[in-house]
């Protein structure tokens, strides 16, 4: 294949992208989509803004030039780094991501192949060659596809070109988790019991299995970010688990190794960032909690851990200092720890790279993580010592990914409007990671992560609200995303406690999430604010029609509307209906006033409710004033439907129909349209490839059969029988690619 290599000079597109690299670290800026007037400006002001922060700072020798093995967010991050550090970039890019943030803001891009993985970003023949080509004196591997490869490492050696992470020795110790278990050991860490080897097949998997005892993990042993890992509490889910995290393995990191150890019953999961230079001086930074999870991947972190004490802090720091001199270790690199309710902590991983979650580190530490691993890797000493470690404040991370919240299946297409949310204060309390901007789409290729999006507060309190806020103004539309799971996580008592393991979203949500449910006062909140959007409108519409002379005054005739008596109509994403009777009073004619409603409803007293919402605009924020509280609300504006509007409240969006009081009578006597059988078809939940087929047309299967196993963004999903049938029709093949819906087995 021929490199295809392309400097992207285009002033307006390079002004554009590297504005947005601005706004992430000043975030006053109150939008972050590209707009197309701004593509038109010159980029003689970033490259002034990047000149002004070079000369605050000497960054010591380090590199000219060097290249991200990587793509999206974190190829985006590093790119931040090197631009404050005075360092030209290059970027890699598959055909899929030929119009990539990353690529606009690199230097120079350079293609590298076809959109699978395997032909691309994993593809070390293309990447090599694009670093010969451009002349790249490093590589930083950013997180995922070769960041782990000691491969890869040695690979950059011999041809003289600095690898931004840890060498190969200990790349190639730590990256394996079977080698890294027996490390560990040897260097004083605690170890969960497992098996100290590969394990070679399924019957050996169930031997080891019965040996350990039950439950046990099957994980890859090359690799992390829960791909090809399976909990298995029985045998039959060791033979189901060990055939998904095989190829889920060889799939994502080419090895398809793996190892079995005993799965440690609802714990918390807490890591060690260490950063460590090639003269022997390593320290610890302070821990991270990953506990939330869904299918072995982190949903949401946060530094410190509400569950250490200093003491086990120490103790945790020293053993993954250890255990990285051990292995002559140096660069970013993250140990990780299962804690148990007693503090009992025991090693479960390193990862020999820069961590998905490091945004959070940085901030209580104001450390930047990639310049230290730049730095390192250029030889420089660390410029600070363990005393010199303190901890500031408390930081917390939601991972926004395109996925259904109920299912986790992921959700593909393309950004028709996407708005970030901003900080509000000088403190830079929110910080949106992110490799995406309006337009951009969310491909079947690769991870559905949209953003990593962080919150600050100098409490843990103030932090998690800053994240709700920010969770509540963050406007997503053109795919599925995860939003309604995050904010009700965060807005959870049990979250607000501390109290969280690894098994928080299945205790929480034992038949799966189902969207925020409402409460009483959440009820009363929405009507209140579904009703204010119809009085507006009405409103307007008035203004518009015979009270045109009212738009030119700037105030309401005594013939304006001012009271409503309405009929709200919440429909969950359940299905269930909620009636909601509302009288809402206009308080201001004048138009220049600000918006003051009095609204009452259910059994809630007269509440007066402020807005500020520009018409049809995403964004309605509400303040809601008794005597006795005041609360301030954020409320996105979805979408018009046919008698109505899609809210988004909590998280989680509602459709809203608004009936007239005669309206509501009438409406008892409409009918509703029958659902759709869906029991004789399977359809592909989400779009993706045909793994593999365990049925033929005329099998009789029974309930929860395996039927075809789907792929789709590098995790497999295994399709059952959902009642006994005889296979009628086959629609696809292995190899085949499926969209959303798309029916490909039909019963009898």
């Amino acid at each position: 294949m021929a490199t295809q290599m392309h400097a992207l000079n285009r002033s307006g597109t390079r002004f554009a992208a590297n504005l947005l690299l601005i706004q992430q670290n000043h975030s006053k800026y109150i939008c972050r989509s590209v707009n197309s007037y701004v593509r038109d400006f010159h980029s003689s002001l970033t490259s002034l803004y990047v000149n002004v922060q070079q000369v605050k700072q000497d960054y010591g020798k380090t590199f000219d030039k060097i290249l991200i093995a990587n793509r999206g967010e974190i190829a985006v991050r590093v790119i931040r780094t090197a631009k404050k550090m005075g360092i030209k970039t290059v970027a890699i890019y598959s055909d899929a991501d030929a119009r990539s943030l990353h690529v606009r803001l690199a230097d120079e891009a350079v293609n590298v192949g076809p959109p699978p993985t395997n032909q691309s970003y994993l593809h070390m023949p293309a990447i090599l060659s694009a670093i010969k080509n451009t002349g790249a004196q490093a590589v930083h591997p950013g997180y995922g596809f070769l960041s782990e490869n000691a491969h890869f490492v040695k690979a950059l050696d011999e041809i003289g070109v600095a690898f931004i992470g840890p060498g190969e020795y200990a790349m190639g110790a730590m990256g394996d988790k079977i080698e890294s278990k027996i490390i560990a050991r040897k260097s004083g860490v605690n170890v969960i019991p497992g098996f100290d080897g590969i394990c070679k097949n399924e019957d050996h998997a169930l031997s080891i299995a019965r040996e350990i005892g039950y439950p046990v993990m099957l994980k890859a042993s090359a690799g992390g970010g829960g791909k090809g890992m399976r909990i298995a509490w029985n045998d039959d889910q060791v033979r189901e688990g060990f055939k998904l995290a095989t190829q889920e393995s060889k799939s994502s990191f080419g090895d398809d190794r793996l190892l079995v150890e005993k799965y440690v019953d609802n714990p918390r999961h807490i890591e060690i960032q260490i950063i460590a230079d090639k003269h022997g001086n390593c320290v610890y930074l302070p821990e991270r909690e990953c506990s939330i999870q869904r299918r072995n991947q982190k949903v949401i972190e946060e530094a410190p851990s509400t569950h250490l004490d200093e003491k086990t802090r120490r103790a945790m720091g020293e053993q993954a200092v250890s255990l990285a001199k051990h292995v002559n270790y140096s660069s970013a690199g993250t140990v990780e720890f299962l804690v148990d309710s007693k503090r009992n902590f025991y090693f479960l991983e390193m990862n020999t790279r820069l961590q998905v979650e490091h945004p959070i580190t940085e901030y209580i530490t104001r450390l930047d993580l990639v310049e230290q691993m730049i730095r390192v890797a250029a030889n420089q000493k660390l410029s600070f010592k363990q005393e010199d470690i303190n901890m500031h404040g408390w930081a917390i991370e939601s991972r926004v990914y395109a996925e259904d919240p109920q299912k986790y299946l992921p959700s593909i297409g393309r950004l028709s409007k996407y708005i970030e949310p901003v900080s509000l204060t000088d403190k830079n309390e929110v910080r949106c990671d992110s490799g995406i901007v309006e337009g951009s789409e969310i491909s079947i290729y690769y991870d559905p992560l949209i953003c990593k999006l962080s919150t600050y507060g100098e409490t843990r309190d103030e932090a998690i609200d800053v994240m709700k806020r920010a969770l509540d103004s963050y406007v997503i539309k053109g795919v599925t995303h995860n939003i309604p799971l995050l904010r009700e996580v965060i807005g959870s008592k049990r979250f607000q406690s501390g109290k969280i393991t690894t098994k928080f979203l299945a205790e929480e949500y034992p038949e799966g999430f189902k969207g925020h449910v409402l409460s009483q006062q959440s009820l009363f909140q929405l009507a209140s604010v579904a009703a204010l959007v119809h009085a507006k409108r009405d409103v307007r519409n008035w203004c518009w029609g015979e009270g045109k002379e009212a738009l030119l005054k700037g105030t309401l005739s005594g013939k304006a509307p001012y009271i409503w008596d309405l009929w709200v109509k919440i429909k969950t994403g359940e299905g269930d209906l909620h009636d909601v009777p509302v009288r809402i009073e206009r308080k201001h004619e004048s138009l220049q006033d600000k918006d003051e409603y009095l609204v009452q409803t259910l059994d809630q007293p007269p509440t007066t409710v402020f807005t500020n919402w520009p018409l049809e605009s995403p964004l309605i924020h509400a303040h809601f004033q008794t005597p006795n509280k005041n609360e301030v609300l954020t409320i996105q504006y979805v979408d018009p439907l046919a008698l109505g509007f899609r809210l988004q409240y909590m998280g989680t969006k509602f459709d809203i129909t608004i009936h007239t009081q005669r309206q509501h009578e009438l409406s008892q006597y409409m009918i509703e349209k029958p659902k759709a059988d869906l029991t004789k078809v399977i359809i592909a939940p989400m779009p993706g490839s045909i793994v593999s087929l365990a049925v033929k047309v005329g099998d009789e299967v029974s309930q929860g059969t395996d039927l075809v196993v789907v792929e789709a963004m590098k995790m497999q999903n295994v399709l059952k029988a959902a009642r006994v049938g005889k296979i009628k029709k086959i629609n696809v093949k292995p190899g085949d690619t499926v969209a959303a819906d798309e029916v490909m087995i039909e019963f009898e």
